[in-house]
């Protein structure tokens, strides 16, 4: 399946060991409720059109991700969007930065601080 990056993420949280219906209770827990044959649709690339951003946080939320790496699989899928800003590097840096894209002001700050003196530290090594 070319473009099922949305559908993937669904399908990987499920090999996981989270459920279907695991996620259909996160997303209701959440305030956006999605049913369990809507995220068994989203596995098997069956869902045809663009969910809204309601829907989209219901996605996050069942699968335990943030809103924004979401947004993107969703884009990627059903828009053919290709994202320059971060092509070549890593899944891990991606994701990475799709946490802290999620984050509010103050926790950013935080996590940029601790990079920091991450990095500084290296440096005296």
């Amino acid at each position: 399946m070319d473009n099922d990056d949305l559908s993937r993420l669904v399908r990987e949280v499920n090999e996981s060991g989270v459920s279907y219906q695991d996620m259909e209770d996160r997303a209701n827990g959440s305030g956006h409720p999605l049913s369990k044959p809507y995220f068994q649709k989203l596995a098997t690339n069956a869902v045809t059109s663009a969910p809204k951003k309601e829907r989209l946080a219901g996605i996050a939320a069942g699968l335990g991700m943030p809103l924004q790496r979401v947004k993107r699989a969703a884009a990627v899928q059903f828009l053919e969007y290709e994202a320059r800003e971060l092509s070549g590097y890593s899944d891990d840096v991606q994701v990475v930065v799709a946490h802290l894209a999620g984050m509010d002001e103050e926790d950013a700050r935080r996590w940029r601080a601790m990079i920091e003196a991450d990095e500084r530290a290296r440096r005296r090594e």
